[in-house]
């Protein structure tokens, strides 16, 4: 049976990557930031993931307005890293698990989560960055991904999003599946997006520190009461791409019910967003 070592749920402002790719990180805007990652990547190493589930949101790049699921998986050999404007990030590709992405869609699928399956798939840096965060050294470098991964979507652009509690929900059944595969993987989950942070409108630049802390405290023991407050208190209290903490309660209902918080880093701001990062095991 495979299991769930632990997981990690982390900002994926694009900037960080830019930051890690241009080598500015110690310069004194990013090296308070780029600081706090350092007990994260231990944290990461020591687990020794065989495979880590992803769950982000794609930001335009494979997903645009005309087609957006809810939810979806991809089950490639590989994923690339895109070109979201600025040209793909220069980083090796990510190896996938095909036969393993195929056991959680069939089993998501029986378990009542109706999956868009995605058998060709280029990442963006809602993905990228949080893998450089966890895996890659201080500015991201790294020869080889050692870790196999699999690319969970979630629909944080195009109204009606999914609810708090269904979000849950699909890390708890995403719980249920790992542990169906009959090998004996170590498996990772990289929870990511938010914090607080809107990028358009009147509120564009807002951030909201006292919401994203009270979310980081209570994510470990009461992820429940996180369910419980509506998308709109989300996009009010969090700013509209605050929306994004609904991928952290994906990475929390994939753990079991009582979890031990090994590490937490909080820093405004990292390119107008609140960034946070949390470590988990379970208790």
């Amino acid at each position: 049976m495979a299991r769930i070592v632990g997981a990690m749920t982390t900002s994926h402002v694009p900037s960080i990557g830019i930051a890690m790719d241009t080598g500015i990180t110690h310069d004194p805007y990013w090296k308070p930031l780029f600081d706090g990652y350092a007990p994260a990547k231990d944290f990461v190493r020591d687990l020794a993931p065989d495979i880590t589930i992803v769950i982000y949101n794609d930001h335009g790049l494979e997903v645009f307005l005309d087609r957006v699921p809810t939810f979806g998986i991809a089950a490639a050999e590989r994923y690339e890293s895109g070109d979201e404007g600025w040209g793909p990030r220069r980083i090796p590709p990510f190896q996938g698990d095909p036969a393993f992405s195929w056991h959680l869609i069939e089993h998501l699928v029986a378990d009542e989560f109706d999956l868009s399956m995605f058998q060709e798939w280029q990442v963006d840096h809602g993905f990228s960055v949080p893998m450089s965060i966890a895996f890659g050294g201080r500015s991201g470098e790294i020869a080889a991904w050692p870790t196999r991964v699999v690319p969970v979507v979630v629909n944080t652009i195009q109204f009606p999003l999914p609810q708090p509690l269904r979000c849950f929900k699909l890390g708890q059944a995403i719980r249920r599946a790992v542990q169906a595969w009959p090998g004996d993987e170590r498996v990772l989950i990289l929870g990511t997006g938010g914090m607080s942070h809107q990028l358009q409108g009147e509120r564009a630049g807002f951030m909201h520190p006292p919401f994203d802390r009270m979310f980081l405290d209570m994510i470990g023991p009461d992820p429940e009461a996180l369910t419980r407050i509506p998308l709109g208190t989300y996009m009010k209290e969090a700013g509209h791409e605050g929306a994004e903490l609904i991928m952290w309660l994906v990475a929390r209902g994939a753990m079991g019910a009582h979890v031990r918080e090994v590490y937490k880093h909080y820093h405004v701001s990292a390119s107008l967003t609140a960034a946070g990062l949390g470590c988990y095991v379970e208790a």
